[in-house]
C-alpha cells in the first residue's frame, strides 16, 4: 500500500448506535494517521466493490438473543452465498470488532460468525477479534482500547509513514463534520423534519398509570391508533424516536448563549464526503428544532465528548481535567465522574461551563438521540389497528441531587390523547409457539408485555393451555394487568402464577415459583414438548429462570445436574426456550 493509497473501509452494522459511534472513533483516529478512511453502514456500501477492497475494519452490534442489526443483514446474506470463492477476499486485510452484552449466552454472536466467514473466504486477520462487553464497568472502552492500540500497532508495522510525516498529534484540533451556513432572508426553507421513509403516524388514545400512585417505580399503559397499512405480529416490536422537553431545551439555548439564532435557519454542509445529514432530519435546520428532535443533549456522553470539548474551554484547569478523563490513563476518574452517577451531557457542559462550544462542532460533541424499541404488548388480532405498549418511565437517585430520568420515557410520560407519534415495527426475538403446544411464559414486571400479546393472540385461536409465571414487589402496588389476567383464568385460558418479592420477609421471584410448580413445569415443558418465553431484566433473572428450569429436571426427572442443565440449553437451541431480555 502506497502512501497514496493509504484506504481504510470501516463498515458498521448498529441497532441503536453504539456500533456508528465506535466506527467514527476508528474513522478519526485513522485520519490521524493519515489513512484515507471511509464509513460506511454494510448495508448502505455497495457490496460488488468489496473484492476490491484491501483494509476493512467490521464493527457490528448484537441484537436480540445473538442476532445481526437490521442494517447488517444484507452484506450479511451477501457473504453467505455458496458461490463464493474460498479465496475470494485473499487480497483483503481485516479487523472485526463486536459490540456485546456477556450475560447472553449468545454474546457478540454476528462478530464471531462475521470473523469465521471472512477467513472462510480468504481474508485475513490483522489482530485476534475484539469483543467488547456491556458488563465492563467502562462499557465497550474497557474492550476497545486496548484493541486499537494492537490494530493501530499492527497496521503502522505494515503500512509506516514516509520520511517527514508524523501521526497528528491528538493535541490538534479535528475538523468539524459539518459546515453551517445560515439562510439569508427570502431564501427559500424546506420542512424542517422528515419522517424516515419507513415511519408511520401512531395517534395516542390512552395514557394510563398502571402501578398505585405511592408505588416508587411508575409504569404506564399506552394505547396507539394506527393506520390500516401499518401491521404488526404479535411478539414485535415498536421502535419510537423519542423528544426532549421544551422547556428543558430551552434551558440548554440559554446556557450556550444562543438565544438569537436558536430559531434561524441554517444549513448542514458535509465536510467528508461519507458524512451525510441524516434523511429523516430534513435539508433546513434550526438549533431549537435538532435539540428538541434530535440531539442527545440529556444523554450519557461517550469518550469522545470530554476529548473534543477539551478544546473548547477558556479555564487551562477544566481543559486539563477533560483530557486527563479522555486519557487511557484516566478511565477510573472518567468512571467515578461521569458513568457511576449517570451525569449527562448538559450536567457536564454546566460543570465545565468556560467551554465555549462553535456551532459547526455541535454535531461532533452531541451524538443523535436513538431510536427507542418497546416490546408490544397487544395482539394485532385481538386489537386491530392498535398498539399497546407498558412503559415503565425510568426515574432514579444516584449521588447527584438531581434524580436520573430516561430520556424517551420522560416525554412518552407527558404525551396526551390525540398527539401523534412516528414509529417503525421490527420484529421481536420471541416468535409465537404452534398454537396446539403448552406455552409457559415468565414475565415479571414489564417484561410481560410480550407475554400479554402472545397470550392474546393464542385465545383468539382458542389455544387454552398457557401458563404464566408473574412476578413484581406488592400485590397492591404492582401487580399489572391483575383483573385481566385473573379473568383469564377465571375463563380456563390461563394459569396463573404470581411472586410477590415484597409481600412477606423472605424474597420470592418467579424462579422460586417456577420450582415450586416443577411437577407442572415437568408436564407441560419436557413430557408434553411446550415451549418457555422468557422477558424482562437481563441482569441475573435469565440464569436464574435457567437453573429453575434445570432445577424442574433434577427433581421431577431425575437427572444429574449437568445433564439437565445441557437439556435447557437444548431447549433454546431448538427453539422451544426464548428470550427477549435488556439490560
Amino acid at each position: 500500500m502506497t502512501q497514496g493509497d493509504r484506504n481504510l473501509l470501516i463498515l458498521y452494522g448498529t441497532e441503536t448506535g453504539t456500533a456508528q459511534d465506535v466506527a467514527e472513533r476508528i474513522a478519526r483516529e485513522g485520519r490521524r494517521r493519515h489513512f484515507r478512511t471511509r464509513v460506511f453502514a454494510m448495508d448502505e456500501y455497495d457490496k460488488s466493490n468489496l473484492v476490491s477492497e484491501s483494509l476493512v475494519v467490521f464493527v457490528c452490534s448484537t441484537t436480540g438473543q445473538g442476532g445481526q442489526p437490521a442494517n447488517m443483514t444484507k452484506f450479511w446474506r451477501f457473504l453467505l452465498r455458496k458461490s463464493h470463492s474460498p479465496t475470494v477476499l485473499s487480497h483483503m486485510k481485516f479487523g472485526v470488532f463486536g459490540l456485546g452484552d456477556s450475560s447472553y449466552i449468545k454474546f457478540n454472536f454476528p462478530a464471531k460468525k462475521l470473523h469465521k466467514r471472512l477467513l472462510q473466504l480468504g481474508a485475513q486477520a490483522l489482530v485476534p477479534r475484539g469483543d467488547g462487553d456491556d458488563q465492563h464497568y467502562l462499557g465497550v472502552d474497557g474492550a476497545l482500547d486496548p484493541w486499537l492500540e494492537d490494530l493501530w500497532k499492527t497496521l503502522m508495522d505494515i503500512y509506516p509513514l514516509p520520511n517527514g510525516m508524523e501521526i497528528v498529534s491528538a493535541d490538534v484540533l479535528p475538523e468539524a463534520t459539518f459546515a453551517v451556513r445560515f439562510l439569508e432572508d427570502g431564501e427559500q426553507v424546506s420542512a424542517l423534519d422528515l419522517a424516515d421513509v419507513d415511519d408511520k403516524p401512531a395517534k395516542v388514545i390512552v395514557n394510563r398509570r398502571v402501578t398505585a400512585e405511592d408505588h416508587f417505580q411508575e409504569v404506564r399503559h399506552f394505547e396507539f391508533d394506527i393506520e390500516n397499512d401499518a401491521t404488526y405480529s404479535a411478539g414485535d416490536v415498536m421502535v419510537i424516536r423519542p423528544r426532549n422537553l421544551p422547556d428543558e431545551i430551552q434551558t440548554v439555548i440559554n446556557h450556550f448563549g444562543w438565544q438569537d439564532i436558536a430559531d434561524k435557519p441554517f444549513a448542514l454542509i458535509p465536510n467528508h464526503a461519507d458524512n451525510r445529514v441524516p434523511l429523516h432530519w430534513g435539508k433546513t435546520h434550526t438549533i431549537r428544532h435538532l435539540f428538541e428532535h434530535h440531539l442527545d443533549i440529556f444523554g450519557r456522553p461517550r469518550r469522545y465528548f470530554f476529548e473534543l470539548l477539551s478544546f473548547f474551554t477558556t479555564d487551562p484547569l477544566h481543559s486539563e481535567k477533560l483530557r486527563e478523563m479522555a486519557s487511557p490513563s484516566g478511565q477510573d476518574e472518567l468512571y467515578s465522574y461521569a458513568y457511576r452517577p449517570k451525569r449527562t451531557m448538559f450536567e457536564i457542559l454546566q460543570d465545565f461551563h468556560s467551554a465555549k462550544i462553535p456551532l459547526r462542532y455541535l454535531l461532533d460533541l452531541i451524538p443523535e438521540m436513538r431510536p427507542r424499541s418497546f416490546s408490544i404488548s397487544s395482539s394485532p388480532i385481538a386489537c386491530p389497528h392498535k398498539i399497546h405498549l407498558t412503559v415503565a418511565i425510568i426515574q432514579y437517585k444516584t449521588k447527584l441531587k438531581t434524580p436520573r430520568t430516561g430520556v424517551c420515557t420522560k416525554w412518552m410520560r407527558t404525551l396526551q390523547p390525540g398527539d401523534i407519534v412516528p414509529f417503525r415495527i421490527k420484529r421481536g426475538t420471541m416468535k409465537l409457539p404452534p398454537i396446539e403446544a403448552p406455552l409457559l411464559m415468565v414475565g415479571p414486571g414489564t417484561g410481560v408485555a410480550p407475554m400479554r400479546s402472545f397470550l392474546q393472540e393464542r385465545i383468539q385461536f382458542n389455544a387454552r393451555d398457557n401458563t404464566l409465571f408473574f412476578g413484581c414487589r406488592y400485590r397492591e402496588k404492582d401487580y399489572i394487568y391483575q383483573s385481566e389476567f385473573e379473568q383469564y383464568e377465571k375463563d380456563g385460558s390461563l394459569s396463573l402464577v404470581a411472586a410477590f418479592s415484597r409481600d412477606q420477609e423472605d424474597k420470592i421471584y418467579v424462579q422460586h415459583r417456577i420450582k415450586e410448580h416443577s411437577a407442572l413445569v415437568y408436564q407441560k415443558v419436557f413430557n408434553q414438548n411446550g415451549y418457555v418465553l422468557l422477558s424482562g431484566n437481563a441482569l441475573r433473572m435469565p440464569i436464574d429462570v435457567a437453573d429453575a428450569l434445570a432445577e424442574c429436571l433434577v427433581i421431577e426427572g431425575g437427572m444429574e445436574r449437568q445433564q439437565a442443565e445441557k437439556f435447557v440449553k437444548d431447549l433454546e437451541k431448538e427453539g422451544r426456550f426464548q428470550q427477549e431480555c435488556w439490560s
